[in-house]
């Protein structure tokens, strides 16, 4: 598996994963241009566009993607409507009006997708959201805006839920601490350095 990644709005992380001749990308909050190069250079066929939110900065790119592609978005079910509603997707907090495609496929937690020789594995961590997914594979976790390097998730968005995320995080520290956190914004860190340095992590 390798996993390659590039900067987009506000910051946010765009991952892209392969395994074999195939990939996914994860947040394709990036430019279009940017998100397409990195495809090229990795030399995979994408197989899926994985959303671990809704929200503008992780998804800026999905449509010119999916149509570009034609790759199926893939958000919780948590989510269901939330792409096409400026309220949920947050641009109305940017004062603007943005409305995405509903997504091609609905997951939910335990779901294991196939990538190459891969599994992604589906884990439902609300809180910052309703919806939001973390995706692990192997020992790496993609944790969205749920867990940073030594922060969390906003939770006061409109959508989101304290106690939700508290709850997440409690889902993900049971994880192995040499697991490989990459998050939402910010750099990697491991699960280890988080559960001995992030005050959010109790």
């Amino acid at each position: 598996m390798t996993i390659n990644s590039i900067t987009g709005f506000l910051e946010s992380n765009c991952y892209l994963v392969t395994a074999g001749n195939e990939g996914a990308i994860i947040d394709p909050g990036a430019k279009m241009i940017g998100i397409m190069e990195m495809i090229s250079k990795a030399g995979c066929k994408l197989k899926y566009i994985i959303l671990t939110h809704v929200h503008l900065d992780h998804i800026i790119s999905v449509d010119e993607l999916r149509d570009a592609t034609k790759t199926n978005v893939l958000v919780h079910i948590n989510e269901a409507g939330y792409l096409p509603d400026m309220w949920y997707n947050a641009s109305a907090l940017f004062g603007m009006d943005c409305r995405f495609q509903e997504a091609d496929r609905f997951v939910k937690n335990g779901d294991n997708l196939r990538l190459g020789d891969k599994t992604l594995e589906i884990i439902h961590t609300p809180g910052h959201t309703p919806g939001s997914i973390s995706i692990k594979c192997e020992k790496n976790i993609f944790t969205g805006d749920t867990l940073f390097r030594m922060s969390v998730g906003r939770t006061d968005l409109g959508s989101g839920n304290r106690t939700d995320l508290d709850n997440s995080l409690k889902i993900l520290a049971a994880h192995d601490e040499d697991t490989v956190i990459y998050p939402g914004h910010g750099l990697a860190t491991s699960l280890g350095y988080e559960k001995k340095n992030n005050p959010f992590i109790v």
